[in-house]
């Protein structure tokens, strides 16, 4: 993690509860993030990661709890006193307004004087690559491209927080690397606190320096990505991050008393004629330096397999398939994490 730059913000959340009518949207939200931390909140859609950032901006009122930046509370206070910049999903830059025009605007709205403008546009031009953009309109720009003016107009306003709202959910795969690329620099440059939403679990184990999982409203389980990845806190955790997701097995058919199902991540299988789990291959693929297998083994969902190498497999044919006891994870009928020693 980059030193925390004298814009950076520390925050805090404590029991905070968002209501819209009857929906609890927040339910005791507790949060700490130390100044000039990357945080990625993950989940599925409406599990409330976006009302969260809102929160955070002073977009949304809390129902109750309180807000804190740098131990202030900021219930209260309105947006534009809270030095947040946020960058959505949408881009949403003025279409009548060229590259340059949608970077100064916010800025000339502030009162900043046009020398200081002309200098913080020159910086962010420079770091994203804009400087032959800055005539062109948003219509004359491709997706990419302007998800770097949304970015640059973020930056302009050197704010002490930036809220990313699913930024990079309209760009294409290659995009989407390079502009993750783009926003890692950019956190190690400035080591602003940066709140990042998003369902891809890609980008939240690749850009976090700590991950928020939440999931109707509540938060889940928090920490580095790979303590998330290696030792989930629950079921849901465990399934949520990974890719392909982690596979859920019935203990009774590995013969485990004191479990209700064993994870797996797909990785840790391998093809052994003497193996524990018996199936049907009824699909594969082929992705170069690895196969993802997919075996039927008579329940509700089937497996998939990560393989090392080039492999082929006759459809329908039986595959047996085992694992190292090491790598399996157990939980409970709530989908509860149980430590491998209490499983006898």
């Amino acid at each position: 993690m980059p030193e925390h730059s004298e814009k950076s913000v520390s925050l805090r959340l404590t029991e905070v509860n968002k209501f819209y009518g009857q929906n609890h949207v927040l339910r005791d939200v507790s949060l700490t993030v130390p100044g000039g931390e990357f945080v990625v909140i993950v989940g599925p859609s409406g599990c409330g990661k976006t009302t969260l950032l809102r929160v955070f901006a002073g977009l949304e009122k809390v129902s109750s709890g309180t807000i804190e930046m740098d131990g202030v509370v900021v219930n209260d206070m309105p947006p534009a006193s809270r030095e947040v910049a946020m960058v959505f999903q949408s881009y949403a830059l003025y279409p009548h307004l060229s590259v340059s025009e949608n970077l100064a605007f916010s800025l000339r709205q502030a009162g900043v004087a046009e020398s200081e403008i002309t200098s913080r546009i020159d910086d962010v031009f420079e770091m994203l690559s804009l400087q032959e953009y800055g005539d062109r309109k948003p219509a004359a720009l491709s997706g990419g491209q302007r998800q770097r003016v949304a970015l640059g107009r973020a930056l302009v306003r050197q704010p002490r927080l930036f809220l990313f709202d699913e930024p990079l959910s309209n760009l294409d795969a290659a995009l989407r690397m390079n502009t993750r690329i783009e926003i890692a620099k950019i956190h190690r440059e400035l080591g602003t606190s940066m709140l990042y939403v998003t369902h891809d679990q890609t980008e939240a184990m690749t850009l976090a320096d700590k991950i928020v999982v939440m999931r109707d409203g509540r938060i889940e389980q928090v920490g580095p990505p790979l303590e998330l990845y290696n030792n989930p806190a629950n079921q849901f955790v465990a399934g949520f991050l990974g890719s392909p997701a982690m596979n859920f097995i019935d203990a009774d058919i590995l013969s485990i008393e004191n479990a209700n199902c064993v994870g797996l991540r797909p990785q840790h299988f391998r093809l052994d004629e003497e193996g524990r789990i018996r199936g049907k291959a009824i699909h594969f693929e082929r992705l170069g330096s690895d196969t993802h297998l997919v075996v039927d083994i008579d329940r509700e969902k089937p497996l998939i397999a990560r393989l090392v190498g080039q492999l082929e497999f006759n459809l329908n044919s039986n595959v047996t398939l085992d694992f190292d006891d090491a790598d399996a994870l157990f939980f409970d009928r709530e989908g509860e994490r149980i430590l491998i020693d209490e499983t006898g």
